[in-house]
């Protein structure tokens, strides 16, 4: 299962049924779960922890210092999941203690060819991440969440579950779970339908989220919004998620569909 170009430091902690292609190089600080495949040429060190059934490609990088000029070689932590693909050149990297000490990756993500995910990250799971989008540290990346292409999530950004990221989009801006987001600079699009019904969210439920969305995204004074919804919206749990994103301490705005 390991083949004989490996190198693996004696320390490291893989489980048995791991499987290890020519060239990698396995640290110290490594722990790998069963069933994992680590295929040919792939860099794993740090203080690292990879969960089951994770099939990583060559040429990724995974646990190596934090892009970060405040980093001085503390101990810090990558966690990742179980269940998950990840492509050719990606990179991702530990905490910073400055941020918690820890970057998260979950369960049954795609990062797909040249994604990084910078320090500090949460990703949740079920996330997709397309070729060479770059995650910026501290972001926050909610479950079921579709990023594309050559996109660039800057730092303490966040994003809403089931959102929808169109390709070559630079958020600076939060966005709201279900929303679409596209532009040079992110202004948001309306909810994401197709995402909504793949999840076979009953049609009644995402139109009131798409009547509250009217509501909420009615002025640019979206407090002044959020406190005139009533009735049914306030019973609706998917516009519930839109509120309780929209009011939790952020360090960046709002994307909204007068972003542009």
């Amino acid at each position: 299962m390991i083949h004989k170009t490996a190198i693996i430091d004696k320390k490291a902690k893989i489980s048995q049924s791991v499987s290890i292609g020519p060239y990698s190089i396995i640290g110290p600080n490594v722990q790998i779960d069963e069933g994992s495949k680590v295929q040919s040429h792939v860099n794993i060190s740090g203080y690292t922890k990879i969960g089951k059934n994770n099939k990583i490609y060559p040429f990724a990088s995974i646990g190596s210092d934090p892009q970060d000029l405040k980093y001085k070689g503390e101990k810090t932590e990558l966690l990742i999941g179980n269940n998950n693909v990840i492509r050719e050149y990606v990179t991702a990297n530990p905490g910073t203690s400055g941020g918690g000490g820890v970057t998260k990756i979950g369960d049954s993500n795609l990062l797909m060819i040249g994604t990084h995910i910078a320090h500090d990250c949460i990703i949740g799971n079920n996330v997709v991440i397309a070729n060479n989008a770059a995650i910026a540290g501290h972001a926050e990346i909610e479950d079921d969440v579709i990023i594309g292409g050559n996109c660039g999530v800057q730092q303490f950004a966040r994003i809403g579950k089931m959102a929808m990221i169109g390709g070559m989009t630079g958020v600076s801006r939060d966005i709201i779970p279900y929303g679409l987001s596209f532009g040079n600079r992110n202004y948001l699009a309306g909810i994401n339908l197709i995402g909504l019904r793949r999840k076979n969210i009953p049609n009644k439920k995402i139109l009131t989220l798409t009547e509250a969305y009217k509501e909420i995204f009615k002025t640019e004074h979206l407090h002044d919004n959020l406190s005139k919804l009533n009735g049914e919206f306030k019973d609706n749990e998917y516009v519930k998620e839109v509120v309780n994103f929209i009011n939790k301490d952020k360090k960046r705005p709002i994307c909204t569909p007068f972003s542009k």
